[in-house]
Formats: structure tokens, sequence, C-alpha cells
């Protein structure tokens, strides 16, 4: 029954295979129907000479050897099998085929003989049960034995005699004769090897037969019932063709249309596939020339986003053309010439840009070109633009400096250029006033290339943010996708999943419909190059146009850069958040950078000018302007950039640190001049310097503007009027208080020299305490100067020139304490030190005028005697030199002062009075020498309380008498 299908009568028709296959034939398929053979057919009248068929196999091996129709009968089988040509020849054993001995089976015979006889022992303990007729196992057993004398070779399944060893074991060459076999010995040996194996075969057969006749009565049987069969099969046939018929005309009318429609639908559909691929590949042919034309205008973005689309649909939906198969590695080249291109002409914008007049007012040289190099650049990963920016803008500056300069030298007549070669040495030759222009001129300069510089990189910046921004929005958008995707599978039946046709699903058929919308949208946009046009207009085409990855790099934003140009960002950047933001700080730091590289060529000009000292020439007003200049220079650069560049800032204090010690050094040489030519006599004191005085008590340190008319008609004063007191000073005072406003002055126009200036100032005022103090006190300006003798009024007149700068110390401290830091205020106690210094030097001064009278009343007194006449010649003459002293320093000190002096002078007078009334034994008793000396006291202070200011003056001369009885 297995073959009834393909022998069956009844004719396939096509229409009923088509649930088994897509195409038929009926010429395969059909076959006649054949009756089955008969058990002994006859031999066929017309064989095949070249196919075996079962009708040239033999019986047994004697019906081979006698087969009546050979030509001849021969004696021998090779002879008689192969020809009479046949040469009976040795034949040379193989060198690939391993000679096999007993010894290679030695192992294997140790290793089962023991299992054998394991095997015997279980056969002896459990024989089998006879459960079949002992006869015919006796006769089994004879046949069995029979059988055992045929060798086991020719029981085989593999036995062929083309084999040289089966051959060889078959017929062994031993009994031949390789001279040619023509002995009676080898006849023999010939015949008796052929009756040999007529007697295997004679076995064979018997045991074939007994084996045919035990299985008799199935074979009978069969032969009986096959016409039966063939009845049957008939039957079954025509039942098949029937049911055959039934299914066709059921497949005809219910099935064969609705799937002749399927497949016209899905025909079209795949035609239109092949159409819209046909386009997609003529679109993706002209990309390199679309590439050509957008390079040609500086597209860069355009044809980088054309080169990935391209990729994208090489790699995705046209994968395997053979037309495109070197297209992709072709748009690789591309790319690679595109980054090469773009960082070239990035170099070239970068030097157009910053090298362009700096006297043109526009900031942003081609917004619209630097953005799609930007966007480029960051689209490919060559973030290394921003070292050719660096490298062009240290360039740029030193360029900016030379054209300066040249400029300017051109504009002097005085300069010989072909004298002086060098530009340096050109520009070493300018005075002041050129050189200071000058480098007015290179700092503005360099204001508008910062302010330039600034805006190119805010619209880098702004790029990298758009950028940056993008990447978090696509990064939210994917996940809420995904949370959309995930809720729309969870409500998707999947039960409805059944095979329709052709491997196609129903759920395919729900997401294809759910793609349809947005494909056709995304199919316009990704072949948006200028040869390119829509898929299709049908719906069942739109899907097939795009892919997945190319419709959602379609999604992009624009952000408006700070000059108003629209940035077109798309979502298929390969830079991390992590880079862009690195990026976006280096584009911070480059902005620092670039105010640096202004300072640093500043600085290196400055150096250049300053090699022969030029700059440590420039008095106060000049290189305050210079101070000035260049911090304001300092403040700009750090208002554009956000961040106060150092170098200019060190040049700068190292030079101040330099003026601020030729300052100091000129002032103190000055003032050491001064010491060592002052007299120390009373100098008038000019206008100039009162109203320098004036300005002060109005609360400001400063020199006050010079006015000449006035000056002139105003005649100098015999002292010094502060706050309503009368200074009466030398020279060289008058020039310190100008020196110590000078170093204040200073202080406000450098602020940065405020401590050094504190410093070197309370270096200044020691210096005048200590030399004054060596040239009175000391009686140095005898040497010095050539004064005869130091006079009480030199004496009086140091110590009111000392109070007049004690006056203005706490002034000074005030200043100072103004402009320092907090933690700078420690520096203040160089004042407070100086104060006690000056305190004590005023001191030792009252201390020498009292100790000037108290020698003089220890030389007269000690002479006293106590006569007649009244009042005495010595206290006549202590009543001159009193007067004398005052008259020199009354006019000098001031009142209180004055009277606290003579205080001390008087106490001393009545010291060395009561001493030499003790020597004298002269007592308060009311005797003459008693009122001689009362007549003496009341002259002495008579006299002392006339001079002026000493009226009040409590003397309280009783206490000269020793109490005595």
């Amino acid at each position: 029954m297995a073959s009834s299908h393909s022998s069956s009568p009844v004719p396939q028709g096509s229409s009923s295979d088509v649930f088994f296959k897509k195409e038929v034939d009926p010429t395969k398929h059909i076959r006649t129907v054949q009756s089955l053979p008969d058990v002994c057919p006859k031999e066929p009248t017309v064989t095949d000479q070249h196919r075996w068929t079962i009708y040239h196999s033999k019986v047994n091996l004697p019906a081979a050897l006698n087969d009546p129709r050979l030509a001849k009968r021969e004696s021998d089988f090779f002879t008689k099998t192969w020809g009479l040509d046949f040469v009976d020849t040795e034949v040379i054993p193989s060198f690939y085929l391993p000679q096999i001995s007993k010894e290679h089976f030695t192992g294997y015979q140790q290793e089962i003989s023991q299992r054998e006889k394991t095997h015997e022992k279980c056969k002896n303990i459990c024989p089998p049960k006879d459960t079949f007729d002992r006869s015919l196992l006796h006769t089994h057993d004879k046949s069995r034995t029979d059988l055992e004398q045929v060798p086991k070779i020719f029981m085989k399944p593999d036995f062929a005699l083309d084999d040289s060893l089966t051959f060889n074991s078959v017929l062994p060459w031993s009994h031949f004769n390789t001279a040619g076999g023509k002995g009676n010995r080898d006849a023999a040996s010939s015949k008796l090897l052929q009756e040999k194996l007529s007697h295997y075969l004679d076995i064979v057969e018997v045991n074939i037969a007994h084996q045919i006749s035990l299985r008799s009565e199935a074979f009978f049987h069969a032969m009986t019932s096959q016409h039966e069969l063939q009845d049957y099969l008939k039957k079954t046939s025509q039942a098949v063709k029937m049911l055959r018929d039934k299914i066709a005309q059921i497949d005809k009318v219910m099935c064969e249309g609705s799937l002749l429609i399927l497949r016209l639908a899905l025909t079209r559909n795949n035609c239109v596939k092949v159409y819209n691929k046909l386009k997609l590949m003529a679109t993706v042919h002209q990309t390199q020339p679309t590439v050509q034309v957008l390079l040609s205008t500086s597209e860069f973005v355009g044809a980088l986003d054309l080169i990935a689309t391209t990729q994208e649909v090489l790699q995705q939906e046209l994968q395997g053309i053979h037309s495109f198969r070197h297209l992709g590695s072709q748009l690789c080249e591309l790319e690679k010439l595109i980054d090469k291109m773009m960082i070239a002409e990035f170099s070239t914008y970068s030097h157009s840009d910053l090298n362009r007049p700096l006297e043109d007012d526009c900031q942003i040289l081609e917004e619209e070109r630097l953005v799609s190099l930007v966007f480029g650049l960051l689209k490919q990963r060559k973030l290394n633009f921003l070292e050719i920016y660096a490298e062009e803008m240290i360039i740029t500056a030193k360029n900016i400096i030379k054209q300066c300069v040249i400029n300017k030298v051109s504009q002097i007549e005085d300069i010989d250029t072909d004298v002086v070669m060098k530009l340096a040495d050109q520009m070493r030759m300018l005075n002041f006033p050129q050189w200071f222009d000058l480098l007015k001129d290179i700092f503005s300069k360099f204001i508008i290339f910062l302010q330039r510089v600034k805006a190119t990189l805010n619209i880098i910046h702004s790029v990298v943010l758009s950028v940056l921004d993008k990447n978090q929005r696509t990064r939210e958008l994917e996940e809420i996708s995904q949370q959309k995707n995930a809720a729309k599978d969870n409500s998707l039946d999947t039960e409805v999943a059944y095979l329709t046709h052709e491997g196609m699903f129903i759920s395919d058929a729900f997401t294809e419909g759910e793609l349809t919308p947005t494909a056709g949208d995304t199919t316009s946009q990704r072949n948006a190059s200028p040869n390119s046009e829509p898929c299709s207009s049908d719906s069942v085409s739109e899907p097939e146009c795009t892919t997945d990855s190319s419709s959602s790099k379609e999604h992009t934003s624009s952000s408006v850069t700070p000059g108003g140009v629209d940035i077109m960002v798309s979502e298929d950047m390969k830079l991390t958040d992590l880079e862009l933001g690195k990026l976006a700080n280096s584009i911070q730091e480059l902005l620092c950078s670039a105010s640096d590289t202004c300072h640093d060529r500043s600085v290196k000009f400055l150096m250049s000018r300053a090699k022969d000292g030029f700059l440590e020439k420039l008095n106060s007003t000049e290189f305050i302007t210079l101070s000035r200049l260049m911090e304001t220079f300092i403040l700009d650069t750090e208002q554009i950039c956000g961040r106060k560049s150092m170098s200019l800032l060190g040049a700068l204090q190292s030079q101040a640190n330099k003026f601020v010690n030729r300052f100091h050094e000129e002032r103190k040489t000055k003032l050491s001049l001064l010491l060592d030519n002052e007299r120390w006599k009373q100098a008038d004191v000019p206008a100039e310097f009162q109203d320098l005085v004036d300005s002060i008590s109005d609360g400001k340190i400063a020199l006050p503007e010079k006015k000449s008319g006035a000056t002139e008609e105003r005649k100098p004063a015999e002292v010094l009027i502060v706050d309503g007191q009368q200074y009466a000073v030398v020279g060289t005072v008058l020039l310190l208080i100008r020196i110590i406003l000078e170093y204040c002055q200073c202080v406000d126009n450098i602020p940065s020299v405020t401590t050094d200036m504190l410093i070197r100032l309370s270096d200044l005022l020691k210096y005048f305490n200590s030399r004054s103090c060596q040239l009175v006190l000391g009686a140095g300006a005898l040497q010095v100067v050539g004064l005869k003798t130091i006079t009480t009024k030199n004496l009086a007149l140091s110590s009111r020139c000392l109070q007049l700068i004690v006056h203005y110390i706490p002034v000074i401290r005030a200043h100072f304490e103004a402009r320092l830091q907090p933690k700078q205020y420690s520096m203040l106690r160089h004042f407070d030190h100086i104060t006690k210094d000056y305190h004590d030097h005023i001191a030792e001064i009252s201390a020498k005028l009292v100790a000037i009278m108290d020698s003089l009343f220890d030389k007269l007194l000690s002479k006293y005697e106590v006569k007649a006449p009244v009042p005495s010649a010595c206290f006549r003459n202590i009543c001159k030199q009193m007067a004398k002293m005052h008259e020199a320093i009354f006019d000098l000190l001031p009142e209180e002062q004055t009277q606290m002096l003579f205080l001390r002078i008087n106490a001393s007078y009545k010291l060395h009075l009561k001493k030499q009334l003790s020597h004298l034994n002269v007592i308060n008793d009311g005797g003459p020498q008693n009122g001689l000396v009362t007549a003496d006291v009341a002259f002495y202070t008579g006299n002392l309380q006339a001079l002026k200011g000493l009226k009040d003056l409590d003397l309280n001369m009783a206490e000269i008498w020793e109490q005595k009885r």
C-alpha cells in the first residue's frame, strides 16, 4: 500500500497539487498502471546491454561455469572467464597496506578470553529454553554444521573479488605456476579448487532450499492472494481517483480564486518592492555625484549625512547586490577625504577670521559656514580642531604686535630703517609718548582680537550645547518609546498568529499596518537627494522603502546660535555626553588661553623695551600712566574671558617693585642730601606747602595742583599752620612732608605696591628720625654742615619738626589701612613703632634742654655766696640765661610744652640752690643771710614769671629751705 499513490491509474490534476508544491509538472508525477510481476517471470527478448537487471543474475556457480551460450569451454577458470590472452602475473603487494600477522590480535585475544569464559559459564548455568521441535533443532544443527564447512570469507556482507586480499584468499596463487600453468600438477590443482568451490555452492543451495521449504506455506499463500490483492488495489485506486476529483472541484470552486487573489496581491507587492528597490538603487547610484555637488558648495554636513544614509541603506536594504559591492569602500574613502577637507577648511576659516583687518566691525565671519564646519567635525569626532584654532591664535597675536610696531615706526621720521635693520631696535628708539601710544594701540587691537575670538567660540559652544541637549532629548524619547512598545506588546493577542500563506503571520500584518503611516514620511526625507523622488503612492510599498534605523535618524531639533543662525541637529551623532562636556570646557579654556596669549605677547613686548632700563627710568607720572593702562587692559581681558590672566599682572608687579625700589632710593637719597645740608634753622614756608598741608587737613592725602598765578602773589609764611597750630620747621621737613604725600599718592595710583610702599615709607621715617638724632642730639651737624655749636634753638626746632611728623603718622596710617587687605593689617605695627621712636626722640631733646640748664645751674650756683649786693651777680646771670632760653624756644615750641620744660628747669634750679644753701649752711631762721637769699629768690621768681607765657607758672620756691631749728 506504500506505493499505491505513485502507481495509481488516476491522473493528478495541477489544481489539486497547490497544497503541496508551488509548481506542478504532470509528466514527472503521472505514471501508467502496472500489474504485479509473476513470481517466475520469463527472460525478456530485448535487454539493455549497459544496464544490469535481475535477469542477469545466475542461480549458482556451476551454472555460470557451464553457460551454454559460451562458444567454447575452457579448461582453466581464468582463460574461460577473461579470455585466451590472459597471462598469469605476480601481483606485487601494496606498500600502503600493512602486513597483518597473528601478533596483531594477541592483545585482543587476551582481552576477550576472560569475557568468553564468563559467557560460557552463563550459558551453562542458564541454558536456553527448548520451545521448538527437536527434529528441527537437529536439522538446524546439521545444516549449521554443513555451513561451517564454507569459509567465513564467503559470508561477509562486503565480499568482493575486486579486493586483492579477498581475491588472494579465495584463489590462492600457490596452486598455480607463475610461469604459465601448463603442468599436470597445476591442472589438478585448478580442478581441485573448482570442485571445492562447487561443493561450497551446493551446501549453500541446500540450505537456501531448506529455508524456502520452511516458509513454503506463506509463499504459496501469497501466490494465491495476489489476484485478490490486485482487485483490492484497483478498487482503492478508483476510490482515490473519485476523492481527488472531488477535492479538485472543491479547490477550483472555493480555494483557487482566493489563493489566486493572494498570489496576485503578493506578486504585486513583490513587484512594487522590486520597483522601489530599483528606485532606491537609482538614488544610491546618484550618491557620489550628489556628494561632489555638496562638497563644491562646502556642504560638508549634508554630504556626510548622505554618505551615512547611503551606507546604512547598503548594509540593510541593498545588501548582497553585486553592482554595489565596491560602493561602500568608495564612500568610506570619500568620508575620509571629507574629514581632511573639513580640517583644511577649518584651518583656512580660522586664518581668514583671525587675520582680517581689526577695523572691521563684523565680529563673526560667515557664521553659517562656521556652524556647518563645526557640526561636521563633531559628527566625525574630529575634536582636535580647537588645537588648530589655538595655533592660529598664537600666530595672529604675534602678527598683531609686529604690524603695530611696523606701522608706528613707519610714522616716525627720526628712525632710519636703513641703518637700524632690526624691528626691535627700531622700537627701542621710540621715546615714552611714542612708545606709550604704540602700547595703547596694541592693547586696543588685542581687545578687538579677543572679542572676535569670544564671538567665534560662542558659536562653537552653542553648537556643542545643542548637540548635548539633543542627545539628552533623544534618550528621553527612547525611554518613552520603549515604555510604549512594552505596553503595546503586552496588549497584542498572540493567539491570532496563525499561518496564512507562505510563512506570513497575522501578527506580521498587524505590525506592517502600524508602520505604514510613518514609513512614507521617513522615506521621502531619507532619500532627500537632488535626484530622489517619492518611492510610490501605494500604501503597500511604503514600508519597504525605508528601515527602522533610517527613519529614526530623521528626527531633528533646531537651536539658534548667538548670531541668529538656526542649527539643525540630527540624532546620528557619535559623541557621548562626557565628550561633549569636556569639549565645552575646552572651549572656555581656549578663550582663557587666548587671553593668556595676548598677555604673554604683551609681556615679551614690555621686556624687549625694558632691556636698556627704559622702564626703570620712567618718572612717577609716566610709570603711573603706564600702570593704569596695563591695569585697564587686564580688567578688560578679564571681563571678556571671565578669568584674570596673571602673566602681564606679574610683569606689572615686577616693574612696580623695581619702580618702588627706585622711587624709594631716589627719595631716600634726596632726604639724605637734604639732611646733610640742613643747618637746622627755621625756614620760611612757601604758599604751596601751606596748600599741601591744607589739603591734608581736608581729609585728602594728595598733591594739589599747582596754581602758578596765585602762588606768585602770596608771600612765604614764617610758620606752618596745621589744624590751628603753628609749626616752626626746617626746609628738610617741608620736603619730607611732600615726599610722604608722594608715597601716599603712589599707593593710590598703583594699589598693587601698597605693602611695599608702607615698608619703604616706614623705612624713610625711621631714617629721618635716626639721621636727625645723629645730626642734632649727636652733634653730627658740627662736622657735616660746619655748625659751631648745637644751640637750644636747634634742639627746639628739631623737636618741633619731629612733632609735626608725629602729627601726620595717624593720618598716614589711616590712608594705608584703607588700602590694605584685612590679613595685611599686621603691617600697620610699623607706624606704632615709628610713633614710639619719635616720642622717645622728642623726650630726649627735652631732656637735653633741661640738661643744658642743669649744667648751667651747677656751674653758676656752685660759686654762689650769700652777701650783698642784692640781687647777686649769680642770680642776675641765671635770670639772663633763663631769658635767653625762653627767647630761643618760646617761638618754636607751644606754650604748654614751654611751661612744662621750664617747670623741669625750675626743679633743677631748686635742686642745685638747695644743695648750695646746704653747703653754705644757710637756714630759714630769719637772719641776714636768710634775707639775702630770699631777696635773690624773689628776683629770680619775678624775672622768670615776667617772661612771656610763664606768668601763671607755679614755681613753689619755698621748698629750697631746709627745715632746721
